[in-house]
């Protein structure tokens, strides 16, 4: 059964392109407050769109209103040390990051918490002028538990991060824009963030996909590695490019001024 036939609890999937697969989070009472459940069936949703040869990007959004207005507290008010210890709570989370396909995140409304860890996660930001972002956990006694205080480092630099994470405070999607947590800001109407992310997913479904997979890899080096690692892991894909057919493709279609054809191979 392909990804976009199977029927999720929380989530929607759907294939608005032929080359894109859409996850829609779907908890709409509970501003689709992030569960492990949900998660349970993100990851595999995610995992099925990431393994079929026909997708090339991956969109993930929520709703209108919320892309995610946080982790499920009613989940977690009664969790114990020892239970979210041993179980390894929100360690499941982190499976989005591995993925090969690139991940485009399509944000409206809220994004808070977990939801705006979430989107961080993804490998692309783009934000509706309505996106609030920001790490509040401080006002609920605790702090951020799916990479927030971490990737938001890397993106923002450390006082930025520092006055979000200790203060709670949210932060518009033009700010967002303006620190370079997404992006950009797309137009205002509605679904228009899903539609810009759509088209860029089928821009990006156009490439060769051994050479996005090998760009993404290398992209994320430079925040895992330092520098000189960088630069080798950069240039090993590189070379590596030159043993697929894509690249002899992509070459000789430009030294022929045509059009050309990847196989991904």
């Amino acid at each position: 059964m392909s990804s976009n036939a199977k029927e999720y609890q929380f989530i929607l999937t759907s294939r608005p392109d032929p080359a894109v697969g859409l996850v829609t989070l779907n908890r709409p009472k509970a501003l689709n407050a992030l569960s492990s459940p949900l998660f349970n069936e993100l990851n595999e949703a995610l995992a099925d769109f990431d393994a079929d040869d026909s997708i090339g990007a991956i969109v993930l959004t929520g709703s209108e209103r919320a892309f995610a207005a946080g982790a499920d507290i009613k989940e977690m008010k009664d969790k114990q040390f020892s239970d979210a210890y041993k179980n390894r709570f929100l360690e499941n989370w982190s499976a989005l990051t591995r993925l090969r396909k690139p991940v485009i995140a399509a944000v409206s409304g809220y994004a808070l918490g977990g939801g705006c860890e979430l989107a961080l996660m993804a490998d692309i930001i783009l934000a509706s002028p309505t996106a609030t972002f920001g790490q509040p956990e401080i006002t609920i006694g605790t702090i951020p538990g799916g990479g927030g205080s971490q990737r938001l480092a890397h993106a923002i630099g450390k006082s930025r991060t520092m006055e979000l994470v200790l203060t709670g405070r949210t932060f518009s999607a033009q700010e967002a824009e303006r620190w370079g947590v997404v992006s950009r800001v797309v137009g205002a109407g509605e679904g228009e963030v899903v539609k810009e992310a759509v088209e860029l997913g089928r821009s990006i479904a156009g490439k060769s996909q051994i050479a996005v997979q090998a760009a993404k890899e290398a992209v994320n080096a430079a925040f895992e590695q330092n520098l000189a690692e960088g630069l080798r892991t950069e240039r090993r894909l590189f070379h590596m490019t030159f043993a697929t057919q894509d690249q002899k493709e992509g070459m000789a279609a430009f030294a022929e001024k045509r059009k050309p054809t990847f196989t991904h191979v």
